[in-house]
């Protein structure tokens, strides 16, 4: 379920192109039922944001790629200005703490958007 950025991910960065660890106060995931995970994305200001937002890096569409899952398995995607905050939830491939689980907590499924490359304004 987990795609670790590898060094070509990394080294593919441009100088206006930072990691999305660089620009998020709080990136985490965790259990959302036992057939869901739900991840958060918060920054502290608004600005940033909304840079994030314009850069079209965080989408639908770009977590299932980064996932390697089909968009199906999205349940939810959610930009919520107020907060400043992104929230999605996926289906889990299998119920947490059944044979095979890689994580029953979900706590540890959010490593992958830690090096989500962010085209930022320079």
């Amino acid at each position: 379920m987990i795609r670790i950025a590898s060094k070509k991910d990394i080294q593919t960065m441009t100088a206006s192109t930072v990691p999305l660890s660089q620009l998020a106060k709080t990136i985490r995931s965790k259990n959302a039922g036992v057939d869901k995970i739900t991840f958060d994305i918060i920054f502290r200001e608004r600005a940033t944001f909304d840079a994030v937002r314009r850069s079209g890096a965080l989408t639908r569409e770009s977590v299932a790629a980064l996932y390697g899952i089909s968009d199906s398995r999205i349940s939810d995607f959610v930009e919520f200005p107020p907060a400043n905050a992104v929230k999605f939830t996926i289906y889990r491939e299998r119920p947490s703490g059944s044979p095979g689980d890689p994580d029953i907590f979900g706590a540890q499924q959010y490593a992958p958007l830690l090096s989500l490359p962010v085209a930022v304004p320079e």
